[in-house]
């Protein structure tokens, strides 16, 4: 559980480009970012405009070209690649498009899965998974495989997955662009519900202004450069 008013993810300065031929293209330039405890943060942007570099930056997937991103105040690349892990793995969530639920396991196992990982019994991890599935109404869902369930269940499921280990910030790589309207607004309402009740922080990327609107702060990314909505 965060702290009230910590600063849980900060990105500073941070810069990344690729090589494109004989080209550099600079998908960021100069990227600085606060998230602190409770937050929930949108970035909007065009199809190409890096969201989904940035995200990956953000959560330790990948290595800025320049800047420092911070968790919890430690320096993701300033530790080792096995610290880097375990703070990962315990510090945050990532929600993706496609839920990327494992098929041959039930939606239990699923989100107790990442508990497994982090070396929990299997009692505590199962207890925990279910209380979460409860509290995104798949309690009646509990022992289906991915492909028994709805699309929008699926995506339920992968949430509590992300939250299940109380992380300090989830990331979201468009969550809901793989759904309809409704079934979205749905998903996404209780995403916004989890993060207030459990004080966790959210950086999700949308294409969807209606949905960006309902967060606490909005940014755009444009060029390379992130700036407040």
């Amino acid at each position: 559980m965060n702290e009230p008013g910590s600063m849980v993810l900060s990105a500073q300065g941070i810069s990344r480009g690729f090589r494109q031929g004989p080209k550099r293209v600079e998908v960021l330039k100069d990227v600085n970012l606060q998230v602190p405890a409770g937050t929930s943060v949108a970035i909007v942007g065009a199809s190409g405009a890096g969201k989904s570099t940035l995200l990956h930056l953000l959560g330790g997937l990948d290595k800025p070209d320049q800047g420092e991103i911070f968790l919890d105040g430690k320096s993701l690349w300033g530790m080792g690649d096995r610290e880097r892990s375990d703070i990962r793995n315990s510090r945050l969530g990532f929600i993706y498009q496609f839920h990327h639920l494992l098929p041959e396991f039930t939606a239990l196992e699923n989100v107790a899965m990442p508990l497994l990982i982090r070396g929990e019994s299997s009692s505590k991890a199962r207890q925990m998974a279910t209380d979460l599935l409860e509290k995104v109404g798949l309690d009646q869902r509990l022992d289906h495989k991915p492909g028994e369930l709805s699309g929008g269940e699926r995506q339920r499921a992968a949430v509590a997955r992300a939250l299940v280990g109380n992380p300090g910030c989830v990331l979201g790589d468009e969550p809901t662009g793989n759904l309809d309207e409704r079934t979205a607004r749905n998903v996404f309402g209780q995403l916004l519900e989890l993060n207030s009740a459990l004080n966790t922080s959210l950086v999700m990327v949308t294409h969807d202004m209606r949905l960006a609107g309902r967060m606490n702060q909005q940014f755009e990314l444009h060029m390379g450069v992130l700036k407040p909505i």
